[in-house]
């Protein structure tokens, strides 16, 4: 992704439905809300658990009542619900574009009941429950552009790509071992940047010091170089603004981490954005990439009306309110 690019947000969806009528209008919806949708290989409730525990950026699930079987759509809502509860189901009905005639604990799980010949109800749900925060496609571009200069900076044998960013709505699951925070204050938003990687295959991308094995500790200072960049290029650009409220003033809520589970809550469900990094050694072509996760969670405050950019140093001078000498 460069300047150029249209920093459009999307996000992955599981979609549950074996019928043929979803190539159809529903293919073509999906495409004109930005949902990218991924599909099950292999039909099965094993299949979709598997799919469940390893994707980590999922932003909500798209299920058929009768997928399955006649009824083993909502049986398999359930067994979605007890594994990722933070997943919003968007429930496809044949004949209703409600949830009526499920019981009161049942419809609670989903997030709507649609029909396809309706589909303002799927509309709906989708920017209450995915799309209700905006991220501004200055900032997207922006915070793309200088993480990737910060990796470039710091994996000196490494090829930086850049995904397209998406929205990981509610989810809370930690990707790899290695994982970074660090405070975003500024006066239009509040909150935590992260970065996220898998320890082993990201440290064989380190360049070794002189006379220095490689070992964590080196790997956990390129991170935390990284996240420091990343924090101090986002400060200078974005993080204007005089009426910084008093720090002894700013409201706080506890961050909740369990190893055990790899999950953390902000105490927001505010939806994330996210980026992802694609690193590869520029020595070894045939070697795998390498995916490094970044997220935002503005949880404390978001005011993307106040965002603007700081202005840089070329564009003072061509003003005349600063001179070269």
């Amino acid at each position: 992704m460069d300047a150029a690019t249209q920093a459009c947000l999307r996000t992955k969806v599981l979609v549950l439905d074996d019928s043929a009528v979803y190539s159809g209008s529903l293919k073509h919806f999906c495409h004109e809300h930005e949902l990218i949708c991924i599909r099950p290989q292999r039909a099965g409730a094993d299949s979709v658990m598997s799919i469940l525990r390893s994707n980590v950026d999922l932003g909500g699930i798209m299920l058929f009542e009768h997928y399955g079987g006649k009824l083993q759509g909502l049986e398999l809502a359930r067994r979605i619900q007890a594994v990722r509860p933070e997943l919003p189901i968007f429930y496809r009905r044949e004949q209703s574009s409600s949830l009526a005639g499920l019981s009161e604990r049942d419809a609670l799980m989903f997030c709507c009941g649609y029909a396809l010949s309706d589909l303002q109800m799927l509309r709906a749900a989708l920017v209450s429950s995915i799309f209700s925060r905006i991220y501004p496609n200055e900032l997207v571009r922006g915070i793309a552009e200088m993480s990737k200069s910060a990796l470039e900076m710091l994996f000196l044998r490494c090829e930086v790509a850049v995904q397209s960013p998406f929205l990981a709505v509610k989810d809370r699951i930690v990707y790899g071992e290695m994982f970074t925070l660090i405070a975003i204050e500024s006066s239009w938003c509040r909150g935590y940047m992260m970065l996220q990687a898998e320890e082993a295959p990201l440290m064989g991308l380190l360049v070794p010091e002189a006379g220095q094995g490689m070992d964590f500790r080196q790997l956990n200072s390129a991170l935390g170089e990284a996240t420091n960049l990343i924090w101090g290029s986002f400060k200078n650009r974005y993080a204007g603004g005089a009426n910084q409220q008093s720090a002894s003033l700013l409201t706080q809520v506890p961050i909740i981490v369990n190893h055990q589970r790899r999950y953390i809550s902000f105490g927001s469900d505010d939806p994330q954005l996210c980026i992802k990094y694609q690193l590869r050694d520029r020595e070894r072509a045939d070697a795998p990439g390498v995916t490094l996760v970044q997220r935002f969670v503005f949880n404390l405050c978001w005011a993307p009306d106040e965002f603007q950019e700081n202005p840089s140093v070329e564009s003072l001078v061509e003003s005349g309110e600063l001179e070269l000498f």
